[in-house]
């Protein structure tokens, strides 16, 4: 495989064949643009070099048709039968747009027509983002284990700022609660969390948008979100000082290596250093339909691996507890042979959740209309022996 030093990857560029950094896991699938995300992950964790058996390639018009096509993979199962089984793989309130994932899709829908406004010039209230807070922490009350799910496999592929900035806001009040933080504290991270990107608006669309790679000034520009979502905070919206300081400052890294002033330690805010944790996993669990993502037990043993350098430790203690070293809605395989989805967590036994079986130890699909539930701190013959990824499972079964 050919090694790429991580300091010459720009958002934009294209490979001939997937690329993959440590551990064989992957980072971006053939022929799908690199995000700036992709790159902060792999400068998060240190990471020198990935690779890949393929070479850089140019963006042209072609490309611009890709996610058409992936899109077309959509279609229901009447139109395409080949993948009928992929459903089997899909929470019930997701295919059916009903309960909690209504509730959690309502929270995406507000946001983002509140952004869409905010975009088009017209002017948006700091009150519009506190009754989204509001309503966010009363929905999480009632169904925190099928929100965290539908954040690793909610399957929503548009909205992305907005749905990127509703799950962040999602980890970040469960840490905070967590933490035993006030709840005006909690409100305020919640705010901070739906806002962490609103900077991103304010940036050129041939910067957003661009296919090809960007040049180091270009870079510059997107690590100034920051400072934009704080202008944004303090001079538009008139928002309260911990709305401001998360905005500022969730770029920060506890060694002091982060941007846009290099703070250290306790130095940052706290709801920056809980936002910044929230924000990361969700980076590394997010999923579009053309771009696998990390498994939620991947993300989780990234986060426990980073020793003091981007991340305030009791901070990743906390969020480790409240989401489990496998996640809800994580696909896990058992010692038997049989696939499970993680449906809840023991706090007391992380290693031990309760599963819903998928594939039996012969291979054939449950019957999703009578679940088969196995608490595995009950039944001890059986136990987790990985995580794997949704895809995997279905070309397996195919």
């Amino acid at each position: 495989m050919n090694l790429v030093y991580t300091a010459d990857l720009r958002p934009g560029q294209i490979f001939s064949e997937p690329v993959y950094t440590v551990g064989n896991n992957l980072l971006v699938p053939a022929l799908v643009p690199l995000r700036q995300k992709d790159i902060d992950l792999l400068l998060t964790w240190d990471i020198e070099t990935v690779r890949t058996d393929g070479a850089l390639i140019d963006a042209d018009e072609e490309f611009s048709e890709l996610e058409d096509v992936i899109d077309s993979a959509h279609m229901d199962s009447a139109q395409a039968p080949q993948k009928i089984d992929a459903i089997k793989f899909s929470i019930s309130d997701v295919r059916q747009n009903t309960g909690p994932y209504r509730t959690y899709k309502n929270l995406i829908d507000k946001l983002d027509g509140a952004f869409t406004l905010f975009k088009s010039g017209d002017d948006l209230e700091m009150r519009t983002i506190d009754n989204i807070c509001l309503q966010l922490l009363q929905d999480i009350r009632e169904h925190p284990d099928s929100f965290v799910g539908f954040i690793l496999g909610g399957e929503i592929s548009s909205q992305e700022l907005a749905k990127s900035s509703v799950n962040t806001a999602i980890l970040s009040a469960l840490t905070a609660q967590e933490l035993r933080l006030p709840n005006h504290k909690i409100h305020n991270i919640v705010a901070g969390a739906l806002l962490h990107d609103i900077g991103m608006l304010r940036l050129s669309k041939g910067i957003t948008e661009k296919k090809g790679g960007l040049s180091d000034a270009e870079l510059d520009q997107i690590k100034s979100h920051p400072i934009h979502t704080s202008r944004i905070v303090t001079k538009e919206l008139y928002g309260p000082r911990e709305v401001n300081l998360i905005a500022l400052q969730h770029h920060e890294r506890w060694d002091g290596q982060g941007y846009p002033d290099r703070l250290t330690g306790m130095a940052i805010d706290i709801g920056a250093r809980i936002v910044s944790v929230a924000d990361a996993f969700e980076a590394m669990v997010s999923k579009k339909s053309y771009r696998n993502s990390i498994v939620g037990y991947q993300a989780i043993k990234n986060l426990l691996a980073d020793n003091a350098r981007r991340f305030d430790p009791s901070v990743i203690i906390a969020f480790t507890k409240i989401i489990g070293i496998y996640p809800i809605n994580s696909i896990v395989r058992l010692n038997n042979g049989s696939v499970a989805r993680v449906t809840s967590i023991h706090t007391t036994a992380p290693m031990r959740p309760v599963v819903q079986l998928l594939v039996d130890i012969s291979g054939k699909f449950s019957d999703s209309r009578n679940p088969v539930i196995i608490d595995l701190l009950e039944d001890k013959t059986l136990f987790i022996k990985e995580a794997v990824a949704k895809k995997e499972i279905l070309d397996q079964y195919a």
